[in-house]
């Protein structure tokens, strides 16, 4: 138990011992704190006295100098050759030096202490406590006899000889059976209790009091007790002991912090001068500060890698500025040369518009000459066959001009697609209806392998089957006569595979990467013959990809076929609405019609066509013309083409909106312009329809059947 209180004691001496040590170190560093501020004090004086280091400026110069400190001016220097002034800029790397020598030598003086306490505190503890069972034996020797004579008188003579120690507070003696016999109490303790009845043997440590008791033996015989108080003063005895160690360490801390501050020179001087080289060249960007290497040791190594640091970067610098310079240049040419692409983007954008239409204006009247020769009743089968053969190759000659256009659109981004729910089977019946009459024309057998119902995907059912249009145009184009094309439709839970497979003429494996690549031809020789563009493959991927799909090919070499893979996914697919019913076929009315077209061989065969289909006609060749017989004849349907002489179709339509007998009629352009911004154009001018040249005699009984505008 006495060992457990003396621990308890001690702690509580070592935490006063430690309260002590830290508040000397908080004293040294504030003695330290005290001294780098007077010395920035002293810097921020001499920063505005003469004599700074001078730097050039101009970086470049003098490449490979040692910065050396000046030897004259007021600006104090230590034995580095380092201005003062930069001390107030690098207070923090000599503080952080001294704060580590001082708690080091703070937690070694702690630790020396805390053992010396420790074997203080048990020393002083087995001495006293042995010095008091000494005297307690002393005392039971003497006592033995007298007990034995019942001599109180003796015992009590005995006890009193304790008063020569002034720290035995009490003792007594007591008989065999324990009552007391006799005892002494030192006049300081004179209100101290003695014990009636002896206590046990033993030690008792009680805060600031040791109890020792013994039993007193005579030949093995229990003949009585000594009990022996005595005060224990460990605490102030520590006390003295922890002010000493504190003046120790203390005078310890300031011998270790001023050889510390000044053997610290060593290290700090070159960092700081190293430092005050790299703050320099930052600031100046002169890469020809050097800093001096004074000592061969890690420090040596730093100022020399610091230096070699120095050469690299401006190194670096200068051919960074080279490149730069190379890349500004380079970065002028390019913005030129986008400059120039977009220039020759919107040419070329023009100039397809333009070759559009000025194509576009004489295949009109050719397809009304024919759609004229093949309403007539009295052809023969020659005629007829050469009517077909005219039909086709006008139609071939429509597609490219679209396929042009449409590559164009789409590689601008100027194409949107009007999705909707899609019936792919009834849009590969439509491609079939479409790509029909060039299979016909060489002879080809074409089997269709689709499902009997309906397959519904989320798309543009017309680009859909401009798709799969240019796929089968192009399975006959490139098969020889008398060939085989299949067309097969998969369907799978979450995509439609559509292919075209045909016996031509095959893809040679180095071919088959480039073959959607504009203009690319699989026979490039003389003999290959009409094979077109090469933009409808591009065409068909392109749109496909805009699905969200993928076209691909597949050919084992030349002359063994080709198969063309279309994937679509069937995306989300809104409510199917009921099909409204059919309309009845009306019969057609017969309408007061004004065509103005400067191109006379179109006018005059729309004309042809129109007074076929019970049409009451007049023809004129110019905007003027046009609002005169507008005017005068106050026709129900309008036909013009957009570019005539003298007044052009938009402003001839916009003075008709604000004829009171026009202001109803229905106003059709019929042009060569067929681009999204010509369409935007007319609707804006009160057109109510725009259609291309050639026009779908079909469009134009429609268009007849009703009076309601349709263009929004």
């Amino acid at each position: 138990m006495w060992k457990t209180c003396t621990l308890q004691e001690g702690r509580h001496l070592l935490m006063r011992g430690q309260a002590l040590c830290l508040a000397v170190c908080r004293c040294m560093h504030h003695r330290a704190g005290s001294v780098d501020r007077l010395r920035r004090k002293g810097a921020a004086q001499a920063i505005q006295a003469p004599g700074a280091l001078h730097h050039p400026s101009h970086p470049g110069r003098d490449r490979g100098r040692v910065c050396m400190p000046p030897t004259e001016g007021a600006v104090p220097q230590d034995r580095w050759g380092l201005p003062m002034p930069m001390i107030s800029a690098r207070t923090s790397l000599r503080r952080k030096m001294m704060v580590v020598v001082l708690a080091t030598t703070c937690v070694a003086l702690l630790l020396s202490a805390t053992a010396l306490l420790v074997y203080e505190l048990r020393s002083y503890q087995k001495n006293w406590l042995d010095d008091l069972s000494t005297q307690a034996r002393i005392v039971a020797n003497a006592s033995a006899p007298a007990l034995n004579f019942d001599d109180q008188k003796t015992v009590s003579e005995n006890l009193s000889l304790l008063r020569l120690r002034p720290q035995i507070t009490l003792g007594a003696v007591y008989r065999n059976d324990g009552r007391l016999f006799a005892n002494y109490v030192h006049p300081s303790a004179a209100e101290a209790a003695v014990p009636v009845l002896a206590p046990k043997p033993g030690i008792v440590i009680d805060n600031d009091r040791v109890d020792v008791v013994q039993h007193i033996l005579e030949n093995g015989r229990l003949v009585g007790t000594v009990y022996l108080r005595s005060r224990y003063d460990i605490l102030g005895r520590l006390a003295d002991y922890l002010l000493i160690l504190a003046g120790v360490m203390a005078t310890s801390l300031l011998v270790a912090a001023l050889v510390s501050r000044r053997l610290q020179r060593s290290v700090t001087g070159p960092v700081l001068h190293v430092a005050q080289i790299a703050q320099d060249v930052f600031s100046s960007r002169d890469y020809s500060l050097r800093a001096q290497k004074t000592s061969d040791d890690e420090v040596g190594t730093l100022v020399q890698a610091f230096n070699n640091m120095l050469d690299e970067v401006a190194k670096r610098t200068e051919a960074l500025e080279q490149s730069n310079n190379h890349l500004s240049a380079e970065m002028a040419q390019r913005r030129k040369a986008e400059d120039a692409l977009r220039a020759a983007a919107r040419t070329k954008d023009q100039f397809l518009a333009t070759l559009a239409h000025e194509l576009r204006n004489p295949l009109a009247p050719i397809t009304n000459a024919v759609e004229i020769l093949r309403r007539a009743s009295d052809a023969n089968p020659s005629q007829q066959r050469a009517l077909q053969i005219m039909s086709r190759q006008v139609q071939q000659m429509v597609r490219l001009i679209d396929d042009l256009l449409d590559v164009s659109r789409i590689t601008t981004g100027k194409v949107l697609l009007d999705m909707s729910r899609v019936d792919v089977v009834a849009v590969l019946h439509s491609a079939v209806e479409i790509a029909q009459p060039g299979i016909e024309a060489h002879h080809h057998v074409l089997t269709l392998e689709v499902p009997a119902g309906p397959i519904f995907v989320q798309g543009d059912a017309t680009r859909l089957a401009q798709v799969f249009a240019n796929l089968l145009n192009n399975a006959a184009k490139y098969t020889d006569d008398h060939g085989r094309i299949h067309l097969k439709m998969d369907d799978e839970p979450e995509r439609l595979m559509v292919r075209v497979i045909d016996s031509g003429l095959g893809i040679a494996p180095e071919q088959q990467a480039q073959i959607f690549d504009m203009f690319m031809q699989v026979d490039q020789t003389l003999e290959r013959g009409n094979k077109g563009l090469g933009v409808g493959l591009t065409l068909a991927r392109q749109l496909v990809e805009l699905h969200g799909g993928s076209l691909t090919v597949k050919s084992e070499g030349l002359g063994k076929g080709s198969e063309f893979i279309v994937c679509i996914p069937k995306g989300h697919l809104p409510a199917e609405l009921p099909a409204p019913p059919p309309p009845l076929a009306a019969p057609m009315p017969r309408r007061r019609v004004l065509i103005a077209d400067d191109n006379v061989d179109f006018a005059n065969s729309l004309w042809s066509i129109l007074e076929s289909l019970g049409q009451e006609v007049t023809v004129v060749h110019d905007g003027f013309a046009a609002l005169e017989a507008a005017g005068r004849l106050m026709p129900d349907h309008i036909f013009l083409d957009i570019g005539m002489p003298g007044m052009n179709g938009y402003d001839v339509a916009q003075r008709l909106r604000r004829q009171p007998a026009t202001c109803d009629a229905v106003i059709v352009a019929i042009t060569g312009w067929g681009q999204e911004k010509d369409r935007a154009r007319a609707r804006e001018a009160g057109f109510d329809q725009h259609l291309v040249k050639p026009v779908n005699v079909d469009d134009l009984v429609e268009i007849l059947r009703t009076r309601q505008p349709a263009m929004t």
